[in-house]
């Protein structure tokens, strides 16, 4: 087995087998900053913008062609990663007792994170066509605003370590992860938690851009360590994850530069923590996947590992049509939010509800691959007119094909692992489930990014669908995989239970304070 597939394996069992280091307890004291701090670097104000139009129906289900302006740069950043709001409720997280105190507040951002402090860190490389003098900038969140890193066009490097057919352009985003950010707390499980973030984030830019008509496509294979070394990044601590290439509005279709010299940002940032943990496994996946192939696979080669829904053994639930996700793109960012144990049995969901969710959890696995890695299979507890069992989601015929009918409520409390949701209220849990190893065997380990990045752009969408209906929802990564798959009656050794969303109504009446950044 390889590193990543060792990786693998030893995530989707360390409910039963704890992964190293055993026993680690985070230093709260020394936690990173949550926003990167570049002192001295200049800073270059986004502009003022409308949000970009379109509705979440769209988005889910449209390619955009058009072009890119500052304006539309501005809105798409501010509604995906921007501060946009700050939330005070009453939940059943453990960070309630400081969030009412401004030093440890939680600002609500459009995308979804696995914990952590968003380790997730956007570069901006712009080349002589942009609004702003060439160079890098990196998006400071907390003023939505440019840091300028370096001045001078370099994009003639960014296109040299993409493939052929993604060079057409001078404007590009730069994702990027920031390992202490998430492994400060979740220690050797930082790798699978932060590549599901790449993906909730990019899930959100494809369905904005869609919905506002917006040409973008991320790229996952690419030259890595070229573009690290761009951005002045050590690779063990800070990695390039995806470029999505921007066409721009009076650009160059057809750049020419020749890339000269070797530049790097060289302005330091200011890290907080006095001690930066390096685990192993993390050290090892990740510099195994820089190693491997950057060429981009062949679409057979990844058709060929999809996870499908098994055939109908037993009568299958036909759904009704899905509720319409007919509200704006950036209203649905805007409300997202996770229920933190707010959910109540008294009101189940519709049935056309569950349809529109479970529609917009399918169309969320095409957002960063036209081939569709994932399948969603979910519990049902307290839906209206279904039975409470198990079931497989057939996107193609719009229904569920039942694994077994049964009470779930004791399986799902029994095998979450945290007190912040009781999973007996949710009305339904949703599980994502792919076959990363099956993926990683056909296009190499850079695919287990692939895979997470999709689960993690499903999330989002379902997320996104939820908070368009008013029905809450919370993503988990902590429960028993090995459990769930048995519970699921998967025969395949290659796919696995990655991620469960709880979905349902919440209570009535509950306190709450809201203040919109924007």
């Amino acid at each position: 087995m390889t590193a990543v597939d060792t990786y693998i394996d030893a995530i989707v069992r360390r409910a039963r087998e704890p992964m190293e280091p055993r026993g680690f307890e985070p230093d709260w004291g020394d936690q990173p900053r949550r926003h990167k701090y570049y002192p001295g670097a200049s800073l270059h104000p986004l502009p003022s913008s409308d949000p970009l139009p379109g509705s979440l129906h769209d988005g889910l289900r449209t390619e955009g062609e058009g072009e890119w302006t500052l304006p539309r740069l501005s809105s798409l950043l501010r509604d995906s990663y921007g501060l946009t709001g700050r939330r005070l409720a009453v939940h059943g997280n453990p960070d309630l007792r400081g969030m009412p105190w401004f030093p440890s507040a939680t600002w609500s951002r459009g995308v979804a994170s696995g914990g952590g402090l968003y380790p997730l860190e956007v570069y901006w490389v712009s080349g002589p066509s942009g609004p702003l003098p060439p160079g890098i900038y990196n998006y400071s969140t907390p003023h939505h605003a440019m840091r300028r890193l370096l001045t001078g066009d370099v994009t003639p490097h960014v296109r040299a370590a993409l493939p052929e057919d993604a060079r057409d352009t001078d404007q590009y985003l730069l994702v990027g992860v920031k390992f202490w950010k998430n492994s400060f707390k979740y220690n050797s499980f930082c790798y699978h938690a932060v590549t599901m973030d790449v993906g909730t984030l990019l899930g959100s830019w494809r369905i904005a851009a869609g919905a506002a008509g917006l040409a973008l496509e991320p790229r996952f294979w690419f030259d890595e360590s070229a573009l690290d070394g761009l951005l002045g990044l050590d690779s063990d601590d800070e990695s390039v994850l995806a470029v999505v290439p921007l066409p721009w509005v009076g650009g160059d279709r057809r750049p020419t530069g020749v890339p000269e010299g070797r530049p790097s940002v060289t302005v330091p940032e200011s890290e907080r923590s006095r001690e930066v943990i390096r685990f192993p496994q993390v050290l090892e996946v990740h510099r195994e996947i820089l190693g491997s192939s950057q060429e981009e696979p062949d679409e057979a080669a990844l058709t060929d590992v999809r996870a499908l829904p098994p055939a109908a053994t037993t009568a299958p639930r036909r759904l009704p049509a899905p509720s319409p996700l007919d509200v704006p793109v950036t209203k649905a960012l805007r409300e997202r939010r996770s229920s933190f144990g707010r959910f109540s049995a008294d009101r189940p969901l519709s049935r056309r509800d569950l349809s529109a969710i479970l529609t917009a959890a399918s169309d969320g696995s095409t957002l960063l691959d036209e081939t569709g890695l994932s399948r969603v299979s979910v519990f049902v507890n307290h839906v209206a007119d279904l039975a409470e069992g198990s079931y497989d989601f057939s996107a193609e015929d719009g229904e569920l094909r039942p694994v077994r009918e049964h009470d779930v409520a004791g399986f799902l409390q029994r095998n979450y692992f945290l007190n912040n949701y009781n999973l007996e209220q949710c009305a339904a849990v949703i599980t994502v489930l792919a076959r990363p190893t099956a993926v990683t065997g056909a296009v190499g380990p850079r695919g287990y990014r692939l895979v997470n990045a999709e689960v993690g752009a499903v999330t989002q969408s379902v997320y996104l669908a939820c908070a368009a209906l008013d029905v809450g929802c919370g993503a988990a990564l902590g429960f028993d995989n090995v459990s769930y798959r048995e519970e699921l009656r998967i025969t395949d050794e290659e796919e696995w239970p990655l991620l469960i969303l709880m979905i349902g109504h919440e209570r009535g009446g509950q306190p709450e304070f809201v203040y919109r950044n924007v």
